[in-house]
């Protein structure tokens, strides 16, 4: 095989990359809008950008987090991004997530065939999630949960959690394959690969925790500290303070040592427990 025939080939495959690049993000910016709910005012959130405390109050519903209370504002963010959140890190998502979306494309094919033999119904779970200043975005996953199961309730205060969980669904939880179509979420700019885990909108505890620690001024992570430390069995202020420390500490270094330590510990990851804490006092 000669050198201009594999240069020819080399050519070929970066117009290739470049053609769907360019496709891809085209169709993420018309998208946008949709996935922040731009086109949907009364579901986005009027705490945004505001610092918040958690207010005890037995006469509001019990939210995610299993206690009753609400969010009140205190003030607004005065949260300063570094250059490497603001600038630094966007490109080498935008890089990571594309290839990602290419590498890991066979996987997600196989993944979409065994969801649908398993349990019939929609390969992709959305859910309403706090993204940065939070801003509310629509967190998108592969369904691991039969499609009988309460859509705004974590899996940690669901009685029961393992009779919801398919067969395909409990091996791809294990193995963190449920988050995949993330890469998606952050190729369109409303996550990162590296951060504190989106929590729900109505987890009211965790995002006052959170905002003791800037922890809600970045954008969340595909992956970040807390889930190689920990996990599900975190308590909600150990996960809030794991995650201070990433906003702490952030950089291209840090980053990286929470990437490959995410390595590790998707390949044997003792810390899944369905039903978090709960189930793990049990």
């Amino acid at each position: 095989m000669s050198i201009s025939f594999l240069w020819w080939l080399l050519k070929l495959a970066l117009e290739i990359l470049c053609g769907i690049f360019i496709v891809l993000y085209a169709f993420a910016l018309i998208k946008k809008g949709d996935s922040v709910y731009d086109n949907e005012p009364e579901q986005m959130n009027p705490l945004a950008g505001k610092k918040v405390i958690f207010v005890n109050d037995d006469n509001d519903k019990e939210n995610a987090d299993g206690v009753r209370g609400h969010l009140e504002a205190v003030g607004d963010s005065d949260y300063q991004a570094g250059f490497y959140d603001a600038y630094v890190k966007r490109v080498v998502d935008i890089i990571l997530s594309f290839g990602g979306l290419v590498c890991l494309s066979p996987i997600f094919i196989g993944l979409i065939i065994a969801i649908k033999i398993d349990d019939p119904g929609p390969v992709l779970f959305t859910q309403k999630r706090m993204g940065k200043n939070k801003q509310y975005f629509k967190l998108h996953k592969f369904r691991s949960m039969k499609m009988c199961t309460p859509h705004d309730t974590p899996t940690h205060m669901l009685d029961n959690p393992e009779q919801y969980i398919t067969r395909v669904g409990k091996f791809i939880r294990a193995h963190s394959l449920d988050e995949l179509p993330q890469i998606w979420d952050i190729f369109i700019g409303n996550m990162s690969v590296i951060g504190p885990r989106p929590g729900l909108w109505n987890q009211d505890v965790l995002t006052a925790e959170r905002d003791k620690y800037n922890a809600n001024d970045i954008k969340p992570g595909l992956t970040g500290w807390a889930q190689i430390n920990g996990r599900d069995e975190l308590e909600i202020p150990e996960k809030a303070k794991l995650d201070g420390v990433y906003v702490k500490n952030e950089s291209f270094m840090f980053d990286m040592k929470c990437f490959f330590g995410t390595v590790g510990k998707v390949a044997n990851d003792d810390s899944v427990v369905e039903g978090g804490p709960k189930e793990l006092k049990k």
